[in-house]
């Protein structure tokens, strides 16, 4: 991977073992946030033990499996795809023996280095709140899975997922969570991207879309396509838009933490572009969101 393009992880460079996706603190060189992905497979249940981390795990396009916490097992609804439904998620406490056993589809676990212990936790997915956010063509749905809004038993960790439709941006306007300057929000973060095609239920070979990130002393500017199954790091800088190309709804799944001891979403707007948030009072909300709900596809 080059200089110019060190945070992006682009789809299939980080399988390792069982894991189709592993990122940790330590691959990412930072200090909280991980990420793993993995294919069910009949048989061949995934298991791993979250070592002084906390995780959520949520599906991709699994279902009808379980979920198996320290020898409480949770049989999980799941959803078809990222673009079918909200999914039913859960909260895995620090130090925890996890396993899953399912017969296809995919399961992320996003994670944060953490020292406090919570118990374990079900969400369905019709207790998940969905807000759409933005307006005109920044419209995006944001599903909050575990937000400090939305779930209060975690110590670090915020996750959250996003569906932008063909054509809408998000991420907008850019802003930054880096702790640098007067910026005094601290949070990594992770974007894990699934591209669909048209009113597909989950991510396809042929999507992209457009990602941005620059940093507040200008040593780094880039502006780059990503495909389905992308991840971008993002360490610090200024990040968005994200830009779903028409006809290729956009997905991405968030995990962030950071070193305060209160969990936050707070993030400091370009302020150049904070004036974009005002024009949104002019404007319509794009009517193709919600896309999705507990129930399924809404539109």
């Amino acid at each position: 991977m080059s200089e110019e393009r060190r945070w992006l992880i682009p789809a299939g460079s980080a399988a390792q073992g069982r894991a189709d996706l592993r990122i940790t603190p330590e691959s990412a060189g930072w200090t909280y946030c991980g990420m793993h992905v993995y294919r069910l497979r009949p048989g061949d249940p995934v298991a791993f033990t979250l070592d002084g981390e906390e995780g959520v795990l949520v599906s991709l396009s699994a279902r009808d499996f379980v979920v198996t916490v320290d020898g409480q097992e949770f049989p999980m609804r799941g959803r078809e795809g990222v673009f079918a439904a909200v999914s039913d998620w859960i909260y895995v406490p620090v130090g925890s023996q996890v396993a899953i056993a399912g017969e296809s589809g995919e399961v992320a676990i996003v994670t944060a280095r953490a020292s406090q212990t919570f118990p374990v936790h079900y969400g369905s997915a019709e207790s998940v709140p969905v807000e759409v956010r933005g307006a005109g063509r920044s419209t995006r749905q944001v599903t909050n899975y575990a937000t400090p809004d939305s779930f209060a038993g975690a110590h670090k960790i915020n996750v959250c997922e996003v569906i932008t439709p063909g054509g809408n941006w998000s991420s907008w306007p850019p802003h930054r969570h880096d702790g640098i300057g007067d910026c005094v929000t601290m949070n990594e973060e992770i974007y894990y991207f699934r591209i669909g095609r048209q009113d597909g239920p989950h991510g396809d070979p042929t999507g992209s879309g457009l990602f941005r990130l620059y940093t507040v002393d200008g040593s780094h500017d880039e502006t780059l396509s990503v495909v389905d199954q992308d991840t971008y790091l993002v360490p610090e800088g200024f990040h968005g838009p994200t830009v779903a190309n028409p006809e290729y709804p956009m997905y991405f799944l968030n995990v962030l933490a950071g070193p305060g001891e209160d969990r936050t979403m707070a993030f400091c707007d370009d302020p150049s572009q904070h004036w974009i948030r005002e024009s949104w009072a002019n404007q319509e909300q794009d009517p193709r969101l919600p896309m999705t709900s507990a129930a399924g596809r809404v539109k």
